[in-house]
């Protein structure tokens, strides 16, 4: 990372993008392989792999594989790149601006968040903070292991549906 730990994710590459491709090739078939929904992993795999060909920016990695994973769960919205929108620099005010430029009335704040999140940027553009806290005893995989596991391990055991 050019300035280290503030290097904002669209400045940073990869130092070693063929070296970085072939291992998470090799991770999620390890990982997700056998799993009963390999086909619809195995697909969003393999959009992001072919990314790796032509960029060594981890943004356009995060970018291709988020919209790759909504696709294959049936989302067609719109991306919005927050480089893009003016925001201020202060990270609760920043994250207020970027929900009001996405038209948001609500911002769905897990229990990291809460600790440091400034309630009063949102409450300045009528936004309400809504604490999300994952069900508890619904006897549901996805929830029972939902703060443990990825987006990817319940694409593969739940399935795109």
């Amino acid at each position: 990372m050019p300035n280290g730990r503030p290097t904002v994710v669209n400045q940073t590459l990869l130092v070693e993008p063929r070296r970085s491709r072939r291992t998470v090739s090799l991770l999620i078939r390890q990982y997700y392989g056998r799993s009963r929904y390999w086909p619809a992993v195995s697909e969003v795999l393999d959009v992001v792999l072919d990314r790796f060909e032509n960029t060594d920016r981890v943004a356009d990695l995060a970018r291709t594989s988020t919209v790759a994973l909504l696709a294959a769960l049936g989302w067609s919205g719109e991306v919005l790149e927050s480089s893009t929108i003016p925001t201020r620099r202060d990270r609760s005010e920043r994250l207020a601006d970027l929900a009001v430029a996405t038209g948001s009335t609500h911002y769905l704040c897990g229990t990291g968040g809460l600790r440091y999140l400034d309630h009063q940027p949102f409450a300045a553009r009528g936004i309400t903070v809504v604490p999300f806290h994952t069900p508890v005893d619904t006897g549901d995989r996805l929830w029972q292991w939902a703060r443990r596991v990825s987006s990817l391990w319940a694409l593969s055991e739940v399935g795109p549906t």
